[in-house]
């Protein structure tokens, strides 16, 4: 499988990682000779006969991306480009939990140096991100987010329908840009979230133009605890993947859907979004262009290392 499907790649290093349960295969290609295909990064990706991954990150300089050079000139900083597949090996704008797993794998590799506290700037197809490290983790600002169908949106507070697999009854959901695509269902319980099918893509109407993330997220009873902080469960259909444990830019999407929700009651600007494989932590923030930035933030770690096709 490995000589006829991933060709060129037999031999390549690869490392194995992971964000809250989100996992990644990470290569690192310096001079930008990987060429990959999507047949390619679906075998890497696939579970029984690959590596196995939700999908697949590749480090390349950001000034080797076609069409994407513009940005090292407009940041210099931004050296490195996060290029991600998804798990079927289509590509992806963003990913949350792999930007945090791709500023591991840089320090990991020696590409970068990052010392606690300090932070870089990488190339990315939903334009350059700020990483920051943590003494546990990393926190990545994923700028604005956005209202896709906004006037639908400003007018109903919905702008969409959701069918889970199984339901007979669509659900009213809102859909949120990150950079990437994300529509966000509420639900009452936490029952009715563990009692969803999301292996099969949710029918989504109207849906976003290029797919959609699905979000399905139970506020917690009270929202907002003790120290000032909400809380909401969250699970998510990945485009292109299937339900994975855990969604960046869909924890970032579900705190920004219910905190549009209540905005009526009050601005909540810091949340904790618990997801099957974890806790990561949302902010909004205000920027200097007098919107507001989405902070994401949470652990990364690398698991496995080793050579692509080595017998």
């Amino acid at each position: 499988m490995y000589s006829t499907e991933l060709g060129q790649l037999a031999g390549q290093p690869f490392a194995k990682g992971h964000a809250t349960g989100n996992d990644f295969v990470l290569i690192a290609d310096p001079e930008a000779d990987v060429d990959l295909t999507a047949e390619q990064v679906a075998a890497l990706c696939h579970r029984r006969f690959g590596i196995g991954g939700d999908g697949l990150i590749r480090a390349v300089p950001t000034s080797k991306v076609p069409g994407y050079e513009q940005q090292v000139a407009q940041n210099p900083e931004a050296y490195w480009f996060m290029d991600y597949r998804n798990g079927d090996g289509s590509i992806a704008e963003m990913c949350g939990n792999g930007v945090r797993a791709f500023a591991h794998f840089l320090i990991a590799e020696g590409l970068v140096d990052l010392p606690v506290g300090q932070s870089i700037h990488i190339g990315s197809r939903a334009g350059i991100k700020m990483i920051t490290r943590l003494v546990e983790g990393y926190a990545v600002n994923l700028g604005p987010w956005g209202l896709i169908f906004e006037d639908q949106a400003e007018a109903d507070s919905i702008d969409s329908m959701v069918k889970p697999r199984g339901w007979e009854q669509a659900l009213p959901a809102l859909s949120i840009t990150m950079g990437n695509p994300h529509t966000v269902v509420a639900l009452p319980d936490i029952d009715m979230l563990d009692s969803l099918e999301l292996f099969a893509e949710p029918e989504v109407a109207p849906k976003p133009e290029n797919g959609t993330n699905v979000e399905f997220v139970v506020p917690n009873e009270p929202l907002i605890e003790e120290d000032g902080v909400a809380q909401v469960t969250m699970r998510v259909h990945e485009r292109g993947v299937g339900e994975t444990l855990s969604c960046g830019t869909g924890a970032c999407a579900a705190a920004a859907a219910v905190r549009y929700w209540a905005r009526g009651t009050a601005l909540i600007n810091q949340w904790a979004v618990s997801v099957p494989g974890g806790l990561v932590g949302v902010e909004f923030r205000a920027n200097d262009a007098g919107g507001e930035d989405t902070i994401l933030s949470g652990p990364a770690e690398l698991v496995a290392r080793g050579m692509i096709g080595a017998k």
